[in-house]
């Protein structure tokens, strides 16, 4: 099976492309590169942007199968250009349904359901709140009738593999690199849930995936956090933390707990990587120096949008010309 990972030199697609290296899979990697300097994995490599229609075509006529992993991801980062994300995350992916016949395993968010109560599944009302969440409702709208898997993340943690930049924007992942400098925790507020998965987990359900028949949603995550429990489960890591919490309300204001029963009735699904595993990978990179500066920009969505013209940051250099 000829596979095209479009965003493959992500955080996610670092994980995918190890998965798939292990199986018999022909492997194309299909990216803009937009974090990253160069990709240097031993994987078949196109360097191009979802909006370049006359490069990204030919790479869909070539492949059997696509794990569609492009997106600008996050609240924070979609909303310094609105424009931007709706071409990418949204309109990308009508081009993909449009022109592509084949297998599709998409990746989504849980941030489709902001703010509600109870525990949501796949038919729960939906209440995006924000550029980010809306995007990628949409863009689930345009496979709905295709032979693709849509899967609702939730929030990722951990280390996808060794080569692909690392987020540090990821809330298990900020509050233990926080821990790790600072050796204190500022909560707002606290009782906000997230529905967390480590990102290891969500590449094998779309590794598996491929081959099987089902389609339609997913929710997938490992298990629903409050943020203040987080905290002091970071604290079983980093002994002497000092968490502080403050009723104040963090400008973030998704808070959703969502249950994954279909996707392990369906597909099987069984995480297998723990919350606990997550913060000993970030607090290992940390102890042995492997992770330099993590004040980097680079290493947080936003923060390194908010460096450029995101205009011209995400208009292919061959159209700048």
């Amino acid at each position: 099976m000829r596979v095209l990972v479009v965003g493959g030199a992500g955080y996610v697609g670092g994980a995918v492309t190890d998965i798939l290296a292990k199986g018999n899979y022909d492997m194309r990697v299909y990216d803009a590169l937009l974090y990253e300097e160069s990709y240097r994995k031993e994987v078949d490599f196109v360097y191009g942007d979802v909006r370049e229609r006359e490069k990204l075509l030919p790479q869909l006529k070539w492949a059997d199968a696509v794990i569609w992993l492009a997106a600008l991801v996050g609240d924070g980062a979609c909303a310094l250009n609105p424009e931007v994300t709706v071409a990418i995350n949204q309109e990308s992916v009508k081009f993909l349904a449009d022109n592509f016949d084949g297998r599709i395993i998409f990746m989504s968010t849980c941030s489709v359901y902001g703010a509600q109560d109870g525990v949501l599944d796949e038919n729960s009302p939906l209440n995006p709140l924000s550029v980010y969440a809306s995007t990628k409702l949409e863009a689930e709208k345009y496979l709905a009738n295709k032979n693709a898997i849509i899967f609702r993340l939730g929030t990722l943690f951990g280390v996808g593999d060794l080569f692909s930049r690392i987020r540090l924007d990821l809330v298990v992942n900020t509050l233990t690199v926080r821990a790790h400098k600072h050796g204190k925790i500022t909560v707002f507020g606290g009782d906000q849930f997230r529905p967390l998965l480590h990102v290891r987990d969500a590449a094998k359900m779309a590794v598996e995936s491929l081959t099987t028949s089902h389609t339609g949603i997913f929710n997938l995550h490992r298990q629903n956090v409050r943020i203040i429990d987080l905290a002091y489960q970071v604290r079983n890591h980093f002994p002497d933390l000092i968490i502080e919490t403050t009723p104040m309300k963090f400008q973030d204001l998704r808070n959703y707990r969502v249950s994954s029963e279909k996707a392990q009735k369906v597909l099987g699904f069984k995480p297998t990587h723990s919350i606990d595993e997550g913060i000993e990978e970030i607090k290992y990179l940390l102890d042995t120096h492997r992770l330099k500066d993590v004040d980097n920009p680079r290493y947080t969505n936003q923060a390194y949008l908010s460096m450029f013209n995101t205009h011209k940051l995400c208009i292919p250099e061959s159209k700048q010309r």
